[in-house]
């Protein structure tokens, strides 16, 4: 059994089965106490895209979920003029040169630490490396020092283990778990909004323009999107390039980067599922679909029915950046992202050849991934 297949059932051993049979179905199947699963790639897109049928909004949406625990004002669960009045907002936080400069305050001691590390041979455990990165990253954007990363990964982590396929919305007492996980970093953004300092995150977003209420709903969509993807995302793009041969051969085509990337996104799928409630009747493919209904969107099901891992192939336009959504929903911190991946895979390339010398699989989590992935030069 291949690793990314053991990752896969060990974070869902049910819900992960099922999903994937599903989508040997047919493309839109309508499956009872689940919801309208699309598992076509250009269909969900348009499904994405199609915001008058189709909403983060209502029953069985995205909303239901995050509300109750972030407040309304969140890009995660707003639409219309709001929703792209506060992307409008939020946009001069993630320009290149922003994205830049964060990742230069913040990744670059990290970053050569790892460097020296696999340079004299130590084994490296690239799950806490990230994890230590993300963290600091996230602290640098709601205003917390470097000694708050453990508390940005595990608030995080404490709102998104909560959340099954199969649970439309969280029990209350998921939600005061989830908000008191949270407090730990809303209050400290608090702090800095009201400070007003640019050199700070909060500060910029006062600055900005933004309320408080939509500062701290922006900190809270930091905290839930930007933090348990890229911990899944880049140990396994390391040892997915390790397990096909493509570590060495980027190293020594390190302007490939960009492709091998891109194809380790499609067939991990940091996303492998995102949600959407019908606004008002129409169809999916052939399926009509009613008001209220909720739509499942299997990202995993979509990108992977491409084949295996293979960057000289190029990817069809309906799967291309399907993990980070489209329309006016399209992940706003993508730019970020990008930066946090490209500098801890460009440190790992510089000591190559590297081997893969332990793993293990995570387990109860709602992204797949490693709960540790050692690597060592060599």
């Amino acid at each position: 059994m291949n690793w990314e297949l053991r990752l896969q059932l060990a974070a869902h051993p049910l819900a992960y089965p099922l999903v994937r049979g599903i989508g040997r179905i047919a493309p839109v199947v309508r499956v009872p106490k689940v919801g309208v699963v699309v598992s076509d790639a250009a269909l969900a897109k348009e499904v994405l895209a199609d915001t008058a049928h189709f909403t983060k909004t209502g029953p069985g949406s995205p909303a239901d979920l995050w509300t109750p625990v972030v407040g309304p004002t969140v890009l995660l669960n707003m639409e219309g003029a709001a929703h792209a009045e506060l992307r409008r907002k939020l946009s001069g936080l993630f320009t290149p040169r922003s994205v830049t400069d964060l990742c230069a305050r913040v990744a670059d001691e990290p970053m050569r630490r790892l460097r020296d590390d696999l340079a004299t041979g130590r084994p490296v455990d690239l799950v806490t490396v990230v994890r230590d990165l993300v963290g600091a990253v996230i602290c640098e954007l709601v205003g917390l020092d470097a000694t708050g990363a453990g508390r940005a990964w595990a608030a995080g982590t404490a709102i998104t283990s909560m959340i099954r396929l199969g649970r439309p919305r969280l029990t209350p007492a998921q939600v005061r778990r989830g908000k008191a996980a949270l407090g730990e970093l809303t209050r400290p953004a608090a702090k800095a909004y009201a400070v007003g300092d640019p050199a700070t995150v909060p500060g910029r977003m006062r600055e900005l323009g933004l309320t408080e209420e939509e500062a701290l709903g922006a900190v809270a969509a930091f905290v839930l999107t930007g933090t348990e993807t890229l911990v899944s995302y880049i140990p396994r793009l390391v040892a997915l390039l390790h397990d096909t041969g493509w570590l060495d051969r980027l190293a020594a085509a390190p302007d490939r980067m960009d492709d091998v990337v891109a194809e380790a996104l499609r067939v991990t799928v940091p996303s492998p599922v995102m949600l959407r409630s019908v606004a008002a009747d129409t169809g999916i493919g052939r399926v009509a679909v009613r008001a209220g209904d909720r739509v499942v969107i299997a990202t995993i099901s979509a990108a992977r029915g491409h084949g295996a891992f293979d960057p000289d192939r190029p990817h069809p336009p309906a799967v291309r950046q399907l993990w980070f959504g489209a329309g006016p929903h399209f992940c706003l911190g993508m730019p970020l992202a990008y930066a946090e991946i490209r500098a801890v895979l460009g440190a790992v390339l510089s000591a190559a050849p590297l081997s893969v010398v332990a793993r293990r699989a995570a387990v109860r989590v709602l992204i797949p991934g490693y709960e540790r992935l050692v690597v060592r030069r060599g």
